[in-house]
């Protein structure tokens, strides 16, 4: 792959199904699905090659927002525009927010034996998935000792210092050592990332942004709608949060439960099932919208499923076009290669907590998680054909 030349520019249609297909399948929360996203998108269709790839992750650490959603909605809209970016959004986002909308109209739980299993077995799935990410793109961006040493560094500061700012430290160390140590005359071009965004529509993005922050709990005092109140809670809570989905949960409990809109069981229930469904765990905000706005229910999980998602979008779509100019300058390149070295220490100390730690509870499910990733690597098993083996194999460990 890492010789490869990307894909031509491809069409709405095409990323709507890859999008849906990774909708179905990409269990295991923001880190897994940026490993979902590397091995369909990267490996296999080539719409970009890794070092655009690791840079989109970049920044996705750096924004407010769902790191891995606003990493799709940048790949979408790299591969076929604007029409491109809405599916990838769509298509990503729709499968589980519809099972979240499902499970507050009194569809049942995951609580059964077979169903504990299930979760079980996704859940290791998510961690063959993740190493070969993280195989696959040190190959790529942290090839030599000194991007290596940045990666590992990037890892302890994970590991050892809680909260999600740690992440984004780690991502800044590795820009101010890219900056001192990846400065190289020889280096590769640019990777070739560009986006259909003018500074005008990124400016006029930034303003939104901002105007949102400061008119929607005006509104939703003014006339004392439930809705706008909703709203103005997740939109809130998605435009202040870092690192992807777990991470908003506080916020979210804070407006949801303080707020009134649902009880403290109710939250807790749909959090556990939004742990067992593929997607964005940021899809957890259309089950709050259901049941806080219950004379409309689609409406509410509609308007509460837009609002997370809305100010990380656009933050994303006003600092593009400016990106896009700074990122070819050879100090940003350092930066650069400093910054993807990082992201690679990241994933790396991901990987190992929350995703392992989470899953791998005993041989059992070790012996599953090395089944999965022989299969993914060396049997080159698409990815939602280890998604079935995994989950059947969960099953079969809680059952026996």
């Amino acid at each position: 792959m890492d010789d490869a030349t990307p894909a031509r520019p491809g069409t709405p249609g095409e990323v709507l199904r890859a999008f849906l297909r990774l909708g179905v399948t990409s269990f295991g929360g923001p880190v897994a699905h940026l490993g979902y996203f590397r091995d369909d998108l990267v490996a296999r269709r080539r719409w970009v090659d890794d070092r655009a790839y690791g840079e989109l992750v970049a920044l996705g650490q750096f924004l407010p927002g769902p790191a891995s959603s606003q990493v799709g909605f940048a790949l979408g809209l790299t591969r076929a525009g604007w029409g491109g970016a809405l599916a990838a959004w769509t298509a990503f986002t729709l499968p589980s927010a519809l099972l979240m909308v499902a499970f507050a109209l009194g569809a049942p739980a995951f609580g059964t034996t077979v169903g504990a299993g299930l979760v079980t077995g996704l859940k290791v799935v998510a961690v063959a998935v993740v190493a070969h990410a993280v195989q696959g793109m040190a190959r790529t961006l942290a090839p030599d000792a000194r991007r290596a040493t940045i990666a590992v560094v990037a890892a302890l500061v994970v590991l050892l210092t809680d909260g999600p700012v740690a992440q984004v430290g780690a991502v800044v160390l590795g820009v101010l050592a890219g900056l001192v140590w990846c400065r190289t005359a020889d280096a590769a071009p640019p990777a070739d990332l560009r986006t259909p965004v003018s500074r005008r529509t990124g400016a006029v993005a930034l303003a939104l942004f901002v105007g949102l922050l400061v008119a929607l709990p005006v509104a939703a005092a003014a006339t004392g709608s439930r809705l706008l109140d909703v709203v103005d809670g997740v939109y809130r809570a998605g435009a202040l949060v870092f690192g992807g989905g777990h991470v908003v949960l506080p916020l979210l409990e804070a407006e949801a439960v303080g707020g009134g809109w649902v009880t403290a069981e109710e939250f807790l229930t749909g959090y556990g099932a939004a742990q067992a469904l593929p997607g964005p765990l940021f899809a957890f905000a259309a089950y709050l919208g259901a049941l806080a706005v219950p004379g409309s229910v689609l409406l509410g999980a509609a308007a509460a499923l837009v609002a997370v998602f809305l100010p990380g979008m656009l933050v994303l779509v006003g600092v593009l076009p400016f990106w896009d100019v700074v990122r070819t300058r050879p100090t940003a390149q350092a930066a650069l290669r400093g910054a993807n070295a990082a992201v690679v220490g990241v994933l790396a100390a991901a990987l190992y907590d929350p995703v392992f730690v989470s899953a791998v509870t005993d041989g059992a499910s070790f012996g599953l998680a090395l089944t999965c990733f022989v299969l993914l690597t060396a049997w080159r098993m698409p990815p939602w054909g280890v998604v079935l083996v995994g989950a059947a194999g969960g099953v079969l460990i809680a059952v026996l």
